[in-house]
């Protein structure tokens, strides 16, 4: 197992580019389904989550070759399970299960069950294929659901949900009629899937709004598409370059993705400038408190959440963190603690007061985003911290201690 260990002080300096966005290839891998022929994927963050994704495809019988640029053919696919082995290392498995019941009338998909952040069930993914037609039975741990062909309807989901969003309108795009979802997700992912399904000649109008109409279509033709990048590394860099008192551009990232990120880093005292080139952070004045409440996009994203709890240890006065997504995504708190910092949760709330003077320590990541905020509080502590168990941490960044290193941090990867 490996870890990461870093000597803190160092201000980030440089260019960083952003790699596609995990969130966005994780439903695009899974669309291929729909299709009959030869997909690309162009922009593929090397990342586990891709790579368990891309297995669940094989396990299909698809044939997946590629790393950066994914190639996709899925006429050979003749399985139609995702088995517990993959679906419990990675929820976002279940995304095949729209998709294997819109083309092929049956899937059999483990349910995913918990998570470290929270419950994170499916029940609105169910829900919404059950309108559509679907049988859903649950039997030892799986769901199996069957269709001869899905019928457009309209799902209201009774709770905004990115991943049941993407399962749905996928379903949809080959149901016989037009469906609706409504208390739609709104996220740049959610439109990024869209995209591609109309590409491959779906019929979907709406994406992007809590609205999404979808006219069901015969068949789906392979595509060939870039993804976007990825917004939360993008603000990650961002609260790292904040944090050290750094000036780091960050490119490759689209600024329209990050308003809400910006202004909070701006609120905080940040100066944060966008251009063509892309968006420069400069960091080293008094950083201010903050008060920000985690919602759904066009919100505060919660997967920013940890980081700018560092950047909040680290302003003169006291800071309000509301998390408002997920029962369980104060868990880096303890770990921050360790490091110095003052943090009082209270239910959903974090109240933390600064300036604090973070200190080198061994720390345990417990999930993806709370082991960027370890990294963040490392790049600033005095002495050295090691990181612990950071393949939460490779779920989501690609090879972050060398975009780290070459923008002067002093930090490396070492075995244990």
């Amino acid at each position: 197992m490996d870890a990461i260990v870093i000597k803190g002080g160092k201000k980030l300096r440089g260019e960083v580019s952003i790699s596609g966005a995990k969130n966005a290839a994780l439903p695009l891998i899974a669309s291929a389904i729909l299709t009959g022929g030869r997909n690309t994927i162009k922009n593929v963050p090397d990342l586990h989550d891709v790579g368990t994704m891309a297995r669940v495809l094989e396990q299909l019988g698809a044939e997946v070759s590629g790393r950066r640029t994914l190639q996709i053919a899925s006429s050979s696919i003749n399985k139609f399970e995702a088995p517990y082995d993959l679906v419990r290392t990675m929820r976002a498995s279940v995304l095949v299960l729209g998709p294997l019941v819109a083309r092929y009338g049956r899937a059999r998909v483990s349910l995913p069950g918990g998570c470290a952040i929270g419950a994170r069930p499916i029940d609105q993914h169910l829900k919404g294929l059950e309108a559509m037609g679907a049988k859903i039975e649950l039997n030892h741990g799986y769901v199996e659901a069957s269709c001869k062909r899905l019928r457009g309807a309209t799902v209201v989901c009774d709770i905004s949900t990115v991943t049941g969003t993407m399962n749905l309108m996928m379903a949809a795009s080959l149901a016989k009629g037009r469906s609706t979802i409504e208390n739609a997700a709104r996220e740049p992912e959610v439109e990024e899937l869209a995209r591609v399904l109309n590409k491959m000649g779906a019929r979907i109008y709406g994406a992007g709004t809590a609205v999404i109409d979808i006219e069901g279509v015969d068949d789906l033709h392979p595509v060939e598409h870039a993804i976007i990048p990825d917004r939360i590394e993008a603000g990650t860099f961002m609260a790292a370059a904040a944090v050290t008192g750094g000036n780091v551009l960050i490119k490759n990232c689209l600024l329209e993705h990050l308003e809400v990120v910006i202004a909070k880093m701006q609120g905080a005292g940040v100066e944060v400038s966008a251009d063509a080139g892309g968006i420069g952070v400069r960091g080293g004045g008094e950083l201010r408190p903050l008060d920000l409440t985690t919602q759904p996009y066009p919100g505060f994203p919660t997967d920013m959440q940890a980081q700018f709890m560092v950047l909040a240890a680290l302003a003169n006065g006291q800071s309000v963190l509301t998390e408002t997504i997920f029962e369980n995504r104060f868990m880096h708190v303890p770990e921050l603690t360790r490091m110095g910092a003052d943090v009082n949760v209270q239910g959903r709330v974090a109240i933390v007061r600064g300036p604090t003077r973070f200190m080198g320590a061994t720390v345990m990541a417990s999930d993806l985003r709370a082991s960027a905020a370890l990294v963040l509080a490392a790049l600033v502590a005095r002495g050295t911290t090691r990181v612990r168990r950071v393949y939460h941490l490779d779920r989501g960044y690609e090879r972050i201690e060398l975009k780290l290193r070459k923008l002067g941090a002093n930090i490396r990867r070492v075995k244990e």
